[in-house]
C-alpha cells in the first residue's frame, strides 16, 4: 500500500530570496497518518518536466500545531527546489509520504535543557525540537550559521520565541555578514565552546541536536566528545552529504540474481552489479521507497536476508544496524552472485 497523498498546497510564504515555507492541507480523515514526532521529514512528489522526482523535507512545525509546513531552500540545478521556488502555487497539488525519520525529540524521554545546532536549510527540524520543547518548559540553546540575517531562515520568528521566551538562548553566527549579538565566520569548535562553555557554562545540558552539512556536524560533534559528551546524548541529520566513496563500492561488475519484498509482493530479477539495488528496482517498475537518492534521509533501508552488498556512503545506519544486515538500497550494490533484499522487515 503506497504511504503517499494527493495534498492541496494550502500557503506559501517567501522566507528569503532563497527560500520558501510550503504548508499543506491535511484533510481531517488523513490527519491520524500524518502525526509525527518532532525532527520527522516528510517525502513530497511529483512530475517536473515529464520526469517523476522525489524530495524529503523536514517539517518545521510542532506536533501539536496540527499545521504541516515545510522549508525549501533552492539550490543551484536543483530540479524539485528550483521548481517549488519559482512555479509551485498555493491551491497545486503534490504527493505527500507520511512522516518519517528518527531524528527525533519525544518530550517524555528528552527532559531536561536541549542544544542544537543548525546551518542553513538545516534548521527546518531544528525548528521543530526546538518549538516543541519550549512548549514543554525545557532549557534551550540554538547556535545558527547562516550567510547573513537576509539568507536566514525563520528569522523572524526565531527572534519572536527569543523575547517570549526566557529559557530560550539564541546565538545567530554569520560567515558574509556582521550584526550586533552575532558571532563571524561558521560554526566552528570555538563558537560551540563560546555558548556551552562561556555563555551557558551553569546549564546542564542533557541532549545535543545538530543539523546541517557534513563538515558542521562533524565539527560540533567532534567538539562536543571533547567536552566529555557521551556520544549517545548527541543526535544529528545530515542535509548534505560528503563526495568520498567507500573504495570497495568502486568498480563492481557481472550480474545478480535479486530478490526483493516489498508491501508484502515478491519480485526476483537479475541485475547488474554495477548499479545500486534502488535503481535496479526501479527500473523494473517496484515501487519501493526512496526519496533523496544521495544516502541522507534513509527512506530506502532494507534488510539483506541472503547474500552480500556493500554501500558507496553511509552516513546513516549504525555499525550493529549493518551488522544485521540493513543497507541504504540508494548507495548499495550487490556483491555476491544472488541477493535477497526485504523492505518489510526493517
Amino acid at each position: 500500500m503506497s504511504n503517499f497523498h494527493s495534498l492541496e498546497v494550502y500557503r506559501i510564504h517567501r522566507e528569503t530570496p532563497t527560500a520558501i515555507s510550503v504548508e499543506f492541507n491535511v484533510p481531517p480523515a488523513l490527519q491520524p497518518s500524518f502525526s509525527f514526532k518532532a525532527g520527522q521529514y516528510i517525502t513530497l512528489k511529483t512530475s517536473v518536466n515529464g520526469e517523476e522526482v522525489r524530495r524529503a523535507y523536514s517539517l518545521c512545525t510542532t506536533p501539536n500545531e496540527n499545521t504541516w509546513k515545510v522549508a525549501i531552500k533552492e539550490v543551484e540545478n536543483g530540479t524539485f527546489s528550483t521548481y517549488a521556488n519559482r512555479k509551485l502555487t498555493e491551491g497545486a497539488t503534490l504527493d505527500v509520504h507520511t512522516p518519517e525519520g528518527n531524528f527525533i525529540y519525544t518530550p517524555s524521554t528528552h527532559k531536561g535543557a536541549i542544544a542544537l545546532f543548525a546551518a542553513g536549510s538545516g534548521i527546518t527540524p531544528i525548528m521543530s525540537i526546538l518549538k516543541t520543547a519550549l512548549a514543554y518548559g525545557n532549557t534551550v540553546a540554538l547556535l545558527y550559521g547562516n550567510k547573513s540575517v537576509d539568507e536566514t531562515i525563520f528569522n523572524d520568528e526565531l527572534m519572536s520565541l527569543a523575547s517570549k521566551y526566557p529559557n530560550f538562548y539564541l546565538k545567530f553566527v554569520y560567515s558574509q555578514a556582521r550584526a550586533e549579538n552575532a558571532l563571524a565566520g561558521r560554526i566552528d569548535s570555538a563558537a560551540v565552546n563560546f555558548v556551552l562553555k562561556n555563555q551557558l557554562k551553569d546549564v546542564d545540558f542533557s541532549h545535543y541536536y545538530i543539523c546541517g552539512p557534513e563538515a558542521m556536524i562533524h565539527t560540533v560533534s567532534d567538539t562536543l566528545k571533547n567536552n566529555g559528551i557521551a556520544e549517545d546524548a548527541i543526535n544529528f541529520e545530515l542535509f548534505t552529504s560528503s563526495e568520498e566513496t567507500n573504495k570497495a563500492a568502486e568498480n563492481i561488475s557481472g550480474t545478480t540474481r535479486i530478490s526483493i519484498t516489498v508491501d508484502d509482493e515478491d519480485f526476483t530479477f537479475e541485475m547488474d552489479a554495477s548499479e545500486t539495488i534502488l535503481d535496479a528496482a526501479l527500473k523494473q517498475k517496484i515501487d519501493a521507497p526512496y526519496s533523496c537518492q544521495g544516502g541522507i534521509c534513509s527512506s530506502c533501508i532494507a534488510k539483506v536476508v541472503e547474500g552480500k552488498a556493500v554501500m558507496e556512503k553511509n552516513q546513516i545506519l549504525t555499525d550493529s544496524e549493518i551488522e544485521e544486515g540493513m543497507i541504504l538500497t540508494c548507495q548499495a550494490h550487490p556483491t555476491t552472485t544472488s541477493i535477497k533484499i526485504d523492505y518489510d522487515d526493517i
